[in-house]
This record gives C-alpha cells, sequence and structure tokens, in this order.
C-alpha cells in the first residue's frame, strides 16, 4: 500500500514536463559577389510566422565558429524569407566577430536564434547547412544539391 502511495506522491510533486520547441528550417541563398546570405525558410514563414531576430551563428560543422552577429537587447528587426542576412554582415554597428574566410567544398552550419515569439509553437532556433564551390572568376557560389559536399554538411 505504501509503494503506490509513494509513486503517487511523486507524481503529483514533480515539475512538469515541457516539450521541447523543435528547430526550423533556414535558408541559405547566394548573395551579391558568392556570399552566403541566410533568412528562415518560405515553409517556416508560413507556418510559424515572421520571428524577431535575436542573432545569426555560422560554424564549421565540427563547431568552430567561424562568424556570430547579435542584437543588443533593446532592439530587433523580423526576419522575413523575402530578406537576406549577409555573411559577414553589412552593419557594423551591431555587435559581431571577424567573418573568417569561406573554404569551398567544406560543410557548413548556419543557425538563425529567434527571440520567444507570441506563439509557443514557434521555434527559437533555425537551422541550415551548406557548403561553397569555386565558379569561374575566383568567384564562390552554394554547392548544388546533389553534390557530395551538401551530403557532407547535411551529416
Amino acid at each position: 500500500m505504501m509503494l503506490p502511495l509513494t509513486l503517487i506522491l511523486i507524481l503529483l510533486l514533480a515539475p512538469p514536463a515541457q516539450a521541447a520547441r523543435r528547430v526550423g528550417e533556414a535558408q541559405v541563398r547566394e548573395g551579391a559577389n558568392g556570399v552566403p546570405c541566410f533568412t528562415i525558410s518560405e515553409r517556416e514563414e508560413q507556418r510559424g510566422g515572421i520571428p524577431d531576430f535575436q542573432s545569426v551563428t555560422v560554424s564549421e560543422a565540427r563547431g568552430k565558429l567561424m562568424w556570430r552577429m547579435a542584437m543588443p537587447r533593446e532592439r530587433t528587426f523580423p526576419v522575413m524569407n523575402s530578406m537576406c542576412i549577409p555573411y559577414g554582415g553589412r552593419v557594423q554597428a551591431l555587435p559581431q566577430t571577424p567573418a573568417a574566410v569561406l573554404a569551398p567544398d567544406k560543410a557548413y552550419l548556419v543557425q538563425i536564434e529567434a527571440r520567444p515569439g507570441r506563439k509557443a509553437s514557434m521555434p527559437l532556433r533555425y537551422q541550415a547547412r551548406f557548403c561553397l564551390v569555386k565558379k569561374t572568376g575566383g568567384l564562390m557560389g552554394l554547392c548544388p544539391e546533389a553534390g557530395p559536399a551538401v551530403a557532407a554538411a547535411r551529416r
């Protein structure tokens, strides 16, 4: 009789379990001069709405930080699919690390952090993996979807 009572008491006093928020889908586009730029996918915007930007981080697939930019606590902007945040940033007044040179045929991860939204179902993080290839004229471009470097970037 004591064991069932103890189990019921433990269940009643245990903190409520919260479901972890899902990770949203970021999108990587080819920006000016082959520089990658980042946003949320159109599907994410339609599904959960427009998040408020907190930070963007690009790292090698194995974790080495390549670049990070963040917004001060008192400021933000909406991250819409129609806009794109270029690698290395354009607004030098925002807190950011220097952008390291991205190498071709190497796997990278972009992570866009969002501020908590009005809906609990909105992701707080959006991610995508990508890689770059050399193009003619010395420019860089995004790896084709079927390329081996993209497969490595998705691992």
